[in-house]
């Protein structure tokens, strides 16, 4: 299980409108990587609007918002394109950076058990280190919460 202070595990994928995003290419920059179930349902749908929402002010923290499921690339651009949302997402279609960040994880919904990927955020410093987690976010006010911590450790730094 990833902790506060690890190195931030790299990857490299496909993301929305045929690009690709690797965390290597990021260095330098703060990273926001938030992990999501699936496109285009209720809760994803709020996290990813509201993070679209503010993504000036994180690009002028200086960082980088990055949404991150199990959906395809094409999936992604017709879940953007229907919400309008102006942040990059990344598809993780063999959950391999889902496990790497220890959010590939069983899950019980009526009773049934499945595996799935827990809705968990994390703030990666410019250095490649994770520096903030949050696990099992409940999406409405969690981009807000996330740009506070942000301007909180740009503020002391």
């Amino acid at each position: 299980m990833l902790r506060e202070g690890d190195r931030a595990p790299l990857f490299d994928l496909p993301s929305d409108g045929g690009d690709r995003v690797g965390l290597k290419a990021l260095r330098g920059r703060w990273v926001v990587l938030y992990f999501y179930p699936k496109d285009d349902t209720e809760g994803c749908t709020i996290e990813a609007k509201e993070f679209s929402a503010l993504a000036g002010a994180f690009a002028r923290a200086g960082a980088e918002v990055i949404g991150i499921s199990p959906d395809s690339p094409k999936s992604h651009d017709k879940f953007k394109c229907k919400h309008e949302l102006d942040l990059r997402l990344v598809s993780d279609e063999d959950k391999a950076v889902a496990e790497a960040y220890g959010v590939w994880v069983e899950k019980t919904m009526y009773g049934r058990k499945f595996m799935g990927v827990e809705r968990a955020t994390f703030l990666i410093s410019p250095k490649g280190r994770i520096e903030r987690i949050w696990r099992k976010v409940a999406p409405k006010g969690h981009a807000e919460a996330v740009l506070a911590e942000l301007a909180e450790r740009d503020s002391s730094a």
